[in-house]
Formats: structure tokens, C-alpha cells, sequence
């Protein structure tokens, strides 16, 4: 089943988001390479394609896991929580109807 993950930035993350992000593009490049990834990317904090440094409010992937649990699991382990990046991570089932 397809799970959406959505991370929720803290305040003044930016260097923080930076120095994580190789780490946190390998295991995304992971799921891809499984056949697993929907789609990955980052909320701008301002009405923006590259917001500088205002920086990302948060970050969303959508991807195939066996469980809820499996699916948390690995939101759990992602360097952007390890990093203090995200504040609050939500995982929740996901149906895709279009396209």
C-alpha cells in the first residue's frame, strides 16, 4: 500500500536540512530503485521554487511500504529526525485515484 510521510520542519533548520540531505536523498534513491517512491520533495516556506534562506517548512514522500508500521518505521529513521530537521512526522495510508 502507498503511505504518505509528511515532515514537519522546525524553526532556523536550514543548515541542519543541508548537511542531512545527502543521507536523506540516499535512502529516497533507495525506494526509487525499488519501485517504491511515488514521489519526494520539499514544501518552500515562502511562495517560492528556491526560497533561499527562508528555507522548507517540511518535506513529503509518498511511497509503497507492507505497513502502516513498516511505513513509520522508516519515516522514524530518517536523517532529517535524527538531524532535529523535522519536529513532527506523520505517516498516513495512501489511495492514489489519479493520474
Amino acid at each position: 500500500m502507498w503511505y504518505v510521510i509528511e515532515g514537519y520542519d522546525g524553526q532556523d533548520v536550514l543548515t541542519q536540512r543541508l548537511q542531512a540531505r545527502p543521507e536523506h536523498l540516499t535512502r529516497l534513491h533507495a525506494l526509487r530503485d525499488e519501485g517504491r517512491l511515488l514521489l519526494a520533495g520539499p514544501c518552500p516556506a515562502i511562495d517560492s521554487a528556491d526560497p533561499g534562506p527562508a528555507g522548507f517548512s517540511g518535506s513529503v514522500v509518498i511511497a509503497r511500504f507492507g505497513s502502516l508500521p513498516e511505513a513509520q518505521a522508516w519515516a522514524d529513521a530518517d536523517p532529517y529526525v535524527a538531524a532535529g530537521v523535522y519536529v513532527r512526522v506523520q505517516v498516513r495510508p495512501f489511495r492514489q485515484v489519479l493520474p
